[in-house]
């Protein structure tokens, strides 16, 4: 699992890559947990995420819940089916939007 940051204006995009499991998870948790407690307005993109376990699912909630505690909030991008089925499953796509591309996650910060 890697991680990538890049700033998009006032939005920052997280990049995963790999499967979110227990070793991915805890290859990438300080830093995703460090940026998301500091950095306002976060686009997750899992688009290189080849699987999600339930761990993964936790560091997800824990950086939305982060980014609620400094004024800011997290969406998430191009979940493959699977993915996006597990994070409608578990409801997660309702605490954080899903969207198809960095367009129309990047409005979602504009829109409110």
């Amino acid at each position: 699992m890697s991680i990538q940051i890049q700033q998009h204006g006032s939005v920052y995009k997280i990049e995963l890559e790999g499967p979110l499991d227990t070793a991915g998870t805890a290859a990438v948790n300080a830093e995703f947990a460090a940026h998301c407690s500091s950095k306002p307005n976060v686009i997750v993109d899992l688009g290189k995420v080849s699987y999600i376990a339930s761990i993964g699912i936790r560091l997800l909630v824990a950086g939305a819940k982060a980014q609620s505690k400094i004024g800011g909030k997290m969406v998430l991008m191009r979940p493959d089916d699977l993915a996006r089925r597990i994070l409608k499953t578990t409801g997660i796509d309702e605490l954080m939007p899903v969207y198809d591309n960095l367009q129309d996650a990047s409005a979602a910060f504009s829109a409110g």
